[in-house]
């Protein structure tokens, strides 16, 4: 990749840096990138009638993203998801972190990653690489980390790809886990509910590392609603809002992931039969969290206008010796891909290409 791009002007942000945005392009997909938060602004792909359109929630001015964005398209950090009690034991030391929502740290924090001007290092016609320095501190987390991000798009002959690559290094001890939060509609950013998985008080998992749903606790109404080995529209099964969906106002849920973490491997599929635009997700983190904007109160992008799939690992690692550790030491290096694979030939993506996936009871 080149070192130039500056891309256009967007704006700025609240301090007045300037942001800029740039189009990605290949044969059948194209997308915005920003610089404030990483933001994936817009994801264009065709329909099974050869129409293209955006498959992605975004807003069209920065002064949306400063005011109504619910991370929509950001990169979350340090830390996505939530850490209990705003606060982790690290090497025998405690840290502190910002709470901003209840009692808990949910996406790094009010001024997390997806609050940050992120700088291009890298730009071509297909791909963008963005940096990111956070210091020692930077909303109580250890160490000071140094984050590249990479967009890639790429036709292929069946299909198109978004890949989304992270790497970080660190100069002290730290927790790292990163995301993307975009909210897919595979029908073009419409407002209907999309394509409609176990979590405790505060969305947080109930205790240690449990047996999937169905398995040890509740009923069989719960146990289906939390369950996608086939296809299904989640919440359309069940005549009463099962408990582990009135916890959390509907899905928001960590699902564990089969296959071996840190291979890139098939983990979840949708498929909207109107304009018969099917997406694959493969990725090598341990969880996604699938969460089906329950809460988006946006004025335009309304309450399960949108679905995101954001594969990390799992919630409240930091203080959960059980989970796989999101540690980062120096000397270390976190990688992490993820790859959104789109089909507009009107075929669904094959069930069983898909790993299974199985939410915490």
């Amino acid at each position: 990749m080149t070192q130039d791009g500056a891309g256009e002007e967007f704006g700025t942000d609240r301090d007045g840096r300037p942001v800029h945005r740039h189009r990605l392009h290949a044969p059948g997909i194209s997308a915005h990138v920003l610089t404030y938060g990483g933001v994936l602004q817009s994801l264009e792909v065709a329909d099974a009638a050869g129409e293209s359109g955006n498959v992605v929630l975004g807003l069209d001015t920065m002064g949306d993203y400063l005011t109504r964005s619910r991370f929509f398209g950001a990169v979350v950090g340090r830390y996505g998801n939530r850490i209990a009690g705003a606060s982790f034991t690290l090497d025998g030391k405690e840290y502190r972190l910002p709470s901003n929502h209840g009692r808990n740290s949910l996406h790094g924090g009010p001024a997390g990653f997806h609050d940050r001007v992120w700088r291009v290092v890298g730009a071509a016609g297909d791909r963008i690489a963005l940096a990111y320095r956070s210091p020692d501190g930077e909303a109580g987390y250890p160490g000071a980390l140094d984050v590249t991000l990479c967009y890639t798009v790429s036709a292929a002959r069946t299909h198109t790809d978004l890949c989304i690559d992270y790497r970080a290094v660190t100069d002290a001890p730290t927790h790292v886990n990163l995301t993307n939060h975009s909210y897919f509609n595979l029908r073009g950013q419409g407002d209907d509910p999309p394509p409609s998985a176990a979590a405790g008080r505060g969305r947080l998992p109930p205790g240690g590392r449990r047996a999937p749903a169905g398995q040890r606790h509740g009923g069989a109404r719960d146990r289906h609603s939390l369950r996608f080995h086939r296809p299904a529209v989640p919440g359309g099964r069940a005549r009463r809002v099962p408990p582990q969906l009135a916890v959390a106002g509907g899905l928001d849920h960590c699902f564990v992931l089969g296959g071996r973490p840190g291979t890139l491997r098939s983990v979840a599929a949708l498929w909207e039969p109107e304009t018969e635009r099917s997406m694959e997700m493969l990725t090598t983190e341990p969880g996604v969290q699938l969460y089906s904007g329950n809460r988006l109160t946006d004025v335009v992008h309304g309450p399960r206008s949108g679905l995101c799939l954001e594969t990390q690992h799992f919630p409240d690692s930091p203080n959960r010796p059980a989970f796989p550790s999101t540690v980062l030491r120096p000397g270390q290096e976190y990688r992490s891909r993820t790859v959104y694979r789109f089909r507009a030939d009107g075929g669904r993506v094959a069930a069983d290409s898909v790993r299974q996936a199985e939410p915490w009871q």
